[in-house]
């Protein structure tokens, strides 16, 4: 066991909370949901950019290559000034979702390069310009290109020519749980010296200033050492649980600029301030002189050391710092063994990995390095998020008492029981600083990987009562936790218990295990569930016919419509996607409840239950007898959403797009002795295939033995799956030279047209940034490739795998005249995936398509993004660019690569192989 696991042990058994800091502080807390009080729910324009440096928030903090404490009370994080800009860099900036022509998006260069589960060790870059920061250049000409130009970024600003610029790396190492050593190198990659004033800044969340407030804490000067230290303390009875004193300690002596964590009210509002030394008096005594802002007590809620360096032209120079529990007199030499600690820390941390990458992976030193930053990336992008909606609700002067007119003009108004108080994985801490479930979902794939215990915990949590409503919906997401997103949380759970059982990470579980899982954590997520499958099953089949709805579904404008909103024809959709999500869900549901009757026989009544659902739902995609309204089209070989107007009659919507492959995902294989334990289920199975031939007729039922004698329920029979894969494997259709296309390619050339009441609808290929308004335009489904439908495509055709074996073969790609069995055709395809990532024969990443300082710089080429999507043609990044959680999968994508071997997949892939096993 490695010294990484030895700390994850000591934390999953409450022995020491390594969890206790880490880089929980958002990238942006300006312009989120939490921070808006205004009368029109425009949370961008009510706490613009313009205002965080002056603006104490209420619900969170944010900061440049900060950490926190487990309950965001004491914070650290940097701050910089090159002497020219007009504001001190204290966070990100970024445009609005008004500003952008493509959406919302970060203008900075900023990189995770590493971390362990515990954060024992971190790494992070920020590239600072020398020059003064274009920020009126970034907004004006962004919003002065349309959609079909190209995003104006930093780089095209001119700002880093002739390497004018700072790397500026932060690291952390812990010496213990509440001991942690920061390291801060500033490197000039520039032709001549050049000044820097660095700002490593400690405060405190104001937590004093509104209604629920508390008695204040305090930050003081420690006297009497030979480092300038700073004494942090919180009197509040009811935060000391949490965090109660802290010491702050700098390598030898340096000004101290003390101010306070509140509103600059002067500034923004017009109106009195609470206290001199407001939350930008440090930014106004370094850029505006003005020497009267600071605290001359030095006391505070906020502070800073004030570090003035001239950095010669390829110079770096360091800053050593230590928060730390424990004081001067216990502390004696807080820099004494600072090196070694942070060399040790390192060295832990690579042999940790070494236990993670397979050996195969490792000796490519390009793979590792994407491996391992996406995995660093999926660390870095864990956040606090507080949002307590009864409370905040109040404060705009709504109560669940309040008449529903009143209330529907205000966001989240049906939430009133969610309190949200704990550390969450995010999708992109600046672009989507808030999670969201369908997310989170693909986000514990690659955590499970390192941290099995955090990815089960981060699950459950969307299931506890203070997220999942009572009706048993589960939160979408800030901006509106109604809406619908696909339902795979039970397939993540799934996953991670089929995972942890066949592969457990830690010794006590291979000891324990002997093919049993984390059956609690199955149960407690499975009754959870009930709840939320249910929930879909009431709201969102609207004729009652098993053909569901969903609406937005996530994929914002891959369809004719906007499907959130009510269609311009009247009537509504079947969406193939939607019915496809819910034969999927069934499914999972299906597989966790045999599991779990093979272990509790009260559970064979699920079985039973999800078994029929499946059957309703996947045959309700393809009756019999009914072929001009159905969802398959029998001529297209392919799955179509189906308008139901009001006058009765029906269209189908023939847009090729992954509504239309998603039924390769919703496939479940057996072992025979599965169903062999659990005899009721088989029989009334077979009771239920004979009532109902209608519904048996177009799918794989499970009665036909496949490879080993498994058993195999799926949407699609043998040859609707070749139709279906004839047309993904085509490289004029579906397939990039990157992965499977959200659009089929053909719609490039053979636009789709809907008309209706004198207004033309159109769907066409567009293989990177949205040319459409639709959902803001900063997402596009109509031909990029998303990492998460890859994924799920992915593990469609390893279970079609395991259940044919290597007997069956199909054209790759269509057209070829080469035939591959699945397992093969699925290794291609996540090469093409992988191969967004690295250096081709050239040298050059698609990732970074014609940007010339991310392909030929030494300083720039070994640092990768993982951006939200990817060009369908090139494998350019497109969207939000750090680390966007499902696309961290690609970690998980590169450790299958080079560990999994046909044999091991059949004997590892399919759900309930190690049924025989009863506890």
């Amino acid at each position: 066991m490695t010294a990484e696991e030895r700390r994850l042990e000591q934390n999953r058994t409450g022995k020491v909370n390594w969890y206790k800091w880490g880089p929980y502080l958002s990238e942006r807390q300006w312009g989120t949901v939490r921070e808006d009080y205004s009368s029109d729910g425009n949370a961008w324009n009510y706490f613009p950019h313009d205002h965080a440096r002056s603006r104490a928030y209420r619900w969170g903090e944010d900061g440049l290559g900060g950490i926190t404490d487990d309950h965001n009370l004491l914070c650290f994080a940097l701050a910089l000034w090159n002497g020219k800009d007009p504001i001190l860099k204290e966070r990100l900036f970024g445009l609005t979702n008004g500003e952008g022509n493509h959406g919302e998006d970060v203008k900075e260069y900023y990189f995770y390069l590493d971390s362990t589960p515990t954060h024992s060790y971190m790494k992070y870059l920020y590239k600072y310009p020398q020059k003064e920061f274009p920020y009126i250049d970034l907004v004006e000409t962004n919003r002065n290109r349309n959609r079909y130009e190209l995003e104006y970024e930093l780089l095209d600003t001119g700002i880093f020519d002739d390497d004018r610029y700072f790397d500026v790396f932060v690291e952390y190492a812990k010496a213990d749980a509440e001991d942690i050593l920061i390291k801060i190198n500033i490197a000039n990659r520039g032709p001549e010296a050049a000044p820097i004033d660095v700002l490593p800044t400690l405060w405190f969340r104001n937590t004093w200033s509104w209604s629920d407030s508390g008695s204040k804490p305090v930050l003081t000067k420690f006297e009497g050492t030979g480092n300038s230290v700073i004494q942090a303390q919180i009197t509040n009875d009811l935060l000391r649980q949490y965090v109660s004193e802290y010491y702050f300690y700098c390598d030898g002596v340096v000004p101290l600029l003390f101010a306070e964590n509140e509103t600059n009210n002067e500034r923004l509002f017009g109106s009195s301030n609470s206290t001199p030394y407001v939350k930008d008096s440090i930014n106004n005594y370094i850029v505006d002189g003005q020497k009267n802002a600071i605290n001359p007590y030095n006391v505070g809620t906020k502070v800073t050391p004030h570090y003035q360096l001239t950095v010669g032209s390829g110079e770096t120079k360091t800053i050593r710092l230590r928060l730390s529990k424990q004081s001067p007199t216990q502390l004696e030499e807080p820099f004494g063994q600072f090196e070694q600690i942070f060399a040790t820390r390192l060295q832990e941390a690579d042999e940790f990995y070494e236990t993670v990458i397979p050996p195969s992976v490792l000796v490519d030193n390009d793979r590792t390095n994407v491996m391992r930053q996406a995995l660093a990336g999926m660390m870095w992008t864990k956040q606090y998020f507080y949002y307590d909606l009864d409370l905040w609700l109040r404060e705009r002067g709504v109560t669940p008492w309040t008449m529903t007119d009143q209330k529907r003009h205000v966001r989240n108004s049906d939430w009133f029981h969610m309190h949200n108080d704990d550390i969450v994985s995010m999708p992109d801490k600046w672009e989507y600083p808030w999670y969201a479930a369908w997310d989170l979902a693909f986000h514990v794939i690659p955590i499970s990987l390192i941290d099995p215990d955090f990815a089960k915990k981060q699950l459950m949590l969307m299931l506890q009562e203070d997220y999942i409503h009572p009706n048993g919906q589960i939160p979408a997401y800030e901006w509106n936790f109604g809406d619908v997103n696909p339902p795979v949380h039970a397939w993540a759970t799934w996953e991670i218990y089929t995972r942890d059982r066949a592969a457990p990470r830690w010794e006590r579980d291979r000891e324990r295990n002997k093919g049993v899982g984390d059956i609690d954590f199955l149960k407690y997520a499975f009754s959870k569930l009930l709840i939320n499958f249910t929930w879909w099953v009431n709201r969102k089949d609207e004729g009652g016919n098993n053909l569901f709805q969903g609406g937005f579904l996530g994929l914002d404008n891959i369809g004719v419509f906007d499907r959130s909103s009510s269609l311009p024809t009247g009537g509504h959709l079947e969406q193939a996607d939607g019915t496809a999500w819910m034969v999927f869900f069934s499914e999972q549901m299906f597989q966790i409840a045999i599991e779990l009757a093979i272990h509790d026989s009260l559970y064979e009544d699920f079985a039973i239950k999800f078994f029929e659902h499946t059957m309703w739902i996947a045959g309700a995609m393809d009756r019999i007898g009914e072929q001009h309204d159905e969802l398959w089209d029998e001529e297209d070989g392919f799955f179509y959403d189906v308008l139901r107007l009001p006058d009765g009659n029906s269209t189908r919507l023939k847009v090729r797009s992954l509504v239309g492959l998603l039924s390769l995902m919703a496939v479940a294989v057996f072992p025979r002795e599965a169903f062999d334990k659990l005899p009721r289920l088989k029989e009334v199975a077979q009771e239920f295939i004979q009532r109902h031939p209608e519904l048996a007729h177009n799918v794989h039922l499970p009665i036909q033995p496949g490879l080993r004698g498994r058993l195999m329920l799926s949407i699609l029979n043998e040859q609707k799956l070749r139709r279906i894969l004839q047309r993904m494997l085509d490289e004029s259709e579906f397939l990039s030279d990157y992965g499977i296309r959200s659009l089929s390619r053909y719609h490039l050339d053979h636009p789709y047209f809907f008309y209706h009441a004198g207004q033309e609808y159109k769907v066409g290929y567009v293989p990177g940034d949205s040319t459409s308004g639709m959902f803001g335009g900063n997402s596009n489904w109509r031909g990029p490739i998303w990492m998460p439908m890859n994924i799920l495509l992915l593990k469609g055709l390893l279970q079609f795998y395991s259940y044919y074996g290597d007997d069956f073969t199909v054209e790759y790609p269509t057209g070829s005249g080469k035939y591959l069995t699945l397992y093969e055709i699925a290794n291609c395809i996540s090469e093409r995936i992988v191969s967004i990532f690295l250096k081709d024969e050239s040298g050059r990443r698609p990732l970074y398509g014609g940007a010339e300082k991310f392909q030929t710089d030494p300083h720039w080429r070994g640092l990768i993004l993982f951006y939200e999507y990817f060009n369908g043609d090139n494998g350019a990044g497109i969207g939000a660019s750090h680390q966007t959680g499902w696309t961290g999968c690609v970690a998980r994508i590169i450790q299958a690569l080079g560990y999994f071997t046909p044999e091991m997949i059949l004997d590892t892939i399919t759900p309930g192989e190690l049924a025989k096993y009863r506890v």
